[in-house]
């Protein structure tokens, strides 16, 4: 059953989050509640848990509850039930399985979570008059560049797994639902390497099973959790043989989807807006960052490359820079710093 607490009145405008109880989407709950927005979260809790929930109300001083379902997107009719609970005024857009590997293996499952889930809330906005939403989009739209190239938004996008598929048809399905309507406006944000924690060391990325990505899996070494990390590839055209990645902090990530918020209004229609440093950094350099950080070497080891991965893939920022009006403010050091405070406190994550 979808619960729901402390529901607010019709008459006070919210922001829904879908996928609000994951790791950007939970951030960014903070960061709206922070500033001044009222937010009502739905998620379905296949890779998370209510806690985030519970600490952002701490964290933020909240007096009551942030309202809540339980809802998955591919129930339609439960999704146009918090619509009917509380008056919507724009969505952010969350929800969505994101494993690249597990995509390969299960495609189906994929576009049929990710894309049925998108065409719901879309029909569901529309029914209820709901004309802005910020996509969270990724940069795995982007066809490969294999010179390094900082990718633009106007690079050719195609993609090499099933769940960079399901973004780039989901963007694409928002464009045309904005191009059939009057008034409505959204923005697509792709972005990069999502790390870092809450600075309180209270919030963080907690994968419910063994981390795909490099940072998570690191910092489960560090704590001990995971025996080493696997570093895939030495013999990559890059400074000391390993892959390059554009890495943001999630606080970072979570004040740009406030930003794109704020500008639906403003500038009507759809845009896209690459978010990411600008910089990158070798596997190699990120193992450094993170031993500094926790005051211990992470113990690895070398292995071959995996089938698809390339040199470097960098963000140019250059547009969300002078359009959006946003830039990185957190570095490589605060970044590690950050997630190794969340997960020394919270060795097992929310649990």
């Amino acid at each position: 059953m979808p619960s729901s607490n402390n529901a607010s009145t019709p008459s006070s405008p919210c922001v829904l989050v879908t996928g609000g109880a994951g790791f950007i989407g939970s951030h960014t709950v903070l960061e709206l509640i922070t500033q001044g927005f009222k937010v009502v979260v739905v998620d379905n809790l296949c890779n998370s848990c209510e806690e985030p929930l519970r600490r952002i109300e701490k964290l933020s001083g909240l007096t009551e509850q942030i309202p809540f379902h339980s809802v998955d997107l591919a129930n339609i009719d439960a999704l146009r039930g918090v619509f009917k609970a509380h008056t919507i005024s724009s969505v952010i857009h969350f929800a969505a399985l994101k494993a690249v590997g597990e995509s390969v293996q299960k495609p189906l499952e994929y576009y049929r979570n990710n894309i049925t889930g998108t065409l719901n809330l879309l029909e569901v906005m529309l029914q209820f008059g709901v004309k802005n939403i910020v996509f969270s989009s990724s940069a795995t739209v982007y066809k490969a560049d294999y010179d390094g190239n900082p990718l633009r938004e106007t690079n050719e996008l195609g993609c090499t797994s099933p769940y960079g598929r399901t973004k780039l048809y989901m963007e694409s399905i928002i464009r045309d639902v904005v191009d059939a309507n009057s008034g409505w406006n959204a923005i697509m944000l792709r972005y990069f390497n999502p790390t870092g924690a809450h600075e309180s060391g209270t919030m963080g990325e907690d994968p419910q099973q063994i981390p795909n990505n490099l940072m998570p899996y690191m910092s489960q070494v560090a704590v001990g959790n995971l025996k080493e990390l696997r570093v895939f590839g030495t013999d990559y055209n890059t400074r000391d043989g390993t892959g390059v990645r554009d890495y943001i902090h999630v606080m970072d990530l979570a004040e740009a989807h406030v930003v794109a918020l704020k500008r639906l209004p403003l500038h009507k229609g759809y845009e896209v807006f690459n978010v990411g440093s600008g910089t990158g950094q070798t596997v190699l350099e990120m193992i450094e960052a993170m031993s500094e950080a926790c005051g211990k070497k992470i113990p690895y080891v070398l292995e071959g490359r995996r089938p698809g991965d390339i040199d470097t893939i960098l963000c140019d920022p250059t547009k969300s820079t002078k359009e959006l009006g946003f830039q990185v403010s957190r570095d490589l050091k605060q970044m590690c710093t950050d997630l190794w405070r969340w997960q020394k406190n919270n060795p097992n994550g929310y649990k």
